[in-house]
C-alpha cells in the first residue's frame, strides 16, 4: 500500500480505470441535466432559473457523490486530482470557443471551472498535508452539498443568482452535519466559517467555491498545527 502522504497510487492501472468510469458517470450527469433543463423550461421556469438549478444538481451528483467515494476507492490523491483538473479543462473549452453547454453554463462567469480546480486542489493539499483522505473530503463536500443547498434556497426565493443570508443558514445546517461526521468539532467550526464566507466573492478568480475551499483548508490545517485535529 502507498503511504497516505504519497502521490503514488497503490495500483495505477486500477485507479485510472476507476477514474475513467467516474468520468463517464460525470458526463452522463451533464447530459441528463440537459433534459432536466428542458423539463423545467416546459414548466415555465426562466432560462436563468433552470440553468442555476442544473448547476446545483451537478454540484451534488457530480462533485458531491464522487467526493464521498474518493477515500474508499483511491489510495492517493493523484488520479482524482488529475481527473478534476481534466474536467476543469473540459468545462473551460466551451467558454473559450463560445459554444456553451447552455443548460448549465452561462456567459457571465466560469465558476464551474473554478469548482473543478478548487475540488482538485482542496483534495490534493489536505490529503498530502494531513495524510487522511477523509479530511480531504470536507471542503469538497462543503462546496458540493452546502453550496448547492444555499443556491437552491436563493433561486427559489429570488429566481436569480444572488446572495442571501437565508441561503447561508441553510448551508450551515448541511455543512455542520458533514463537518461533524468527517472531522468532529473542528469540522463543525470549518462548516460555520465556510458557510459565512460563501456569502462573499471577489470575481473573477475568488468565487464562493474558492473561498469555501480556502477557508475550510485553512481551518483544518490550523487545527492540525495547534493540536485540535
Amino acid at each position: 500500500m502507498s503511504s497516505p502522504y504519497s502521490l503514488l497510487p497503490a495500483d495505477l492501472l486500477r485507479e485510472i480505470s476507476i477514474a475513467g468510469a467516474l468520468l463517464v458517470y460525470v458526463i452522463l450527469v451533464l447530459l441528463v441535466t440537459k433534459y432536466t433543463y428542458h423539463a423545467m423550461r416546459s414548466r415555465g421556469l426562466d432560462h436563468n432559473v433552470a440553468v442555476y438549478y442544473n448547476r446545483k444538481v451537478i454540484h451534488v451528483l457530480a462533485g458531491g457523490v464522487v467526493a464521498l467515494l474518493v477515500p474508499h476507492i483511491f489510495s492517493s490523491p493523484l488520479i482524482p486530482t488529475l481527473f478534476a483538473l481534466g474536467l476543469a479543462v473540459l468545462t473551460y473549452v466551451p467558454h473559450r470557443t463560445g459554444r456553451l453547454m447552455y443548460w448549465f453554463q452561462v456567459k457571465d462567469n466560469m465558476y464551474e471551472v473554478n469548482f473543478c480546480i478548487a475540488w482538485a486542489l482542496g483534495l490534493l493539499v489536505l490529503w498530502l498535508l494531513l495524510g487522511n483522505p477523509s479530511y480531504a473530503v470536507v471542503p469538497l463536500a462543503f462546496m458540493s452539498f452546502g453550496d448547492a443547498v444555499t443556491g437552491v434556497i436563493r433561486n427559489s426565493i429570488y429566481k436569480r443568482r444572488t446572495k442571501s443570508w437565508v441561503g447561508n443558514l441553510g448551508m450551515a445546517v448541511v455543512t455542520s452535519i458533514i463537518g461533524m461526521y468527517y472531522a468532529g468539532y473542528v469540522g463543525l467550526a470549518a462548516a460555520v466559517i465556510a458557510s459565512f464566507v460563501e456569502h462573499f466573492e471577489i470575481p473573477p478568480l475568488l468565487d464562493d467555491n474558492a473561498l469555501i475551499t480556502l477557508a475550510t483548508v485553512a481551518t483544518l490545517l490550523i487545527s492540525r498545527l495547534t493540536g485540535f485535529l
